[in-house]
């Protein structure tokens, strides 16, 4: 999808960086611990949900960093995906009601945000182990929590769309 059709950003949950740490400051105030977490939610299935679930309640502010399409190319997934485009990725997100921020980026990485952002507790999924969660020594370091939550057994992107592949 290129920049002439894609669809516009109209949900004030997606937010760029500054738009974010303004929130975060204003949600710092207020004593809410701030919970973060990244990854492409090509395709929001029933593993993503409880694992975002499980998340926003380590916290009481979600907020999830989405990997632009050209970053989840870099990944190496396999040469058609992303499926959606970054932004129909961060709306379906955003209609979830325990998610209070999204932003797209376009690291390799969400190193940056996590510099920026300073979350309290930083998560990944159980395929994660915390020596190989990007930032959690920023986060340790800052007082903060780093988990790796359980994934839910038999269902990934990764294998949803191998199914829908192979007619299954």
């Amino acid at each position: 999808m290129n920049a002439d059709t894609a669809p516009a950003i109209t949900d004030k949950r997606i937010m760029d960086l500054v738009q974010v740490q303004r929130a975060v400051n204003v949600w710092r105030m207020k004593g809410d611990r701030i919970v973060f977490t990244n990854g492409c939610f090509d395709i929001l299935h029933r593993g993503h949900v409880e694992y975002l679930q499980e998340a926003a309640a380590l916290g009481d502010r979600l907020i999830i960093g989405v990997n632009s399409d050209a970053s989840v190319r870099r990944l190496g997934k396999a040469p058609d995906r992303p499926l959606n485009d970054e932004v129909s990725r961060a709306k379906v997100l955003c209609a979830l009601r325990l998610v209070d921020a999204v932003i797209i980026f376009d690291q390799d990485t969400p190193l940056e945000l996590i510099q920026a952002i300073g979350p309290d507790v930083l998560v990944k999924g159980g395929d994660w182990t915390e020596d190989r969660i990007v930032g959690a020594d920023l986060v340790k370091a800052r007082g903060g929590e780093v988990r790796s939550l359980k994934l839910v057994d038999g269902f990934s992107t990764t294998a949803l769309v191998e199914r829908i592949r192979h007619g299954r």
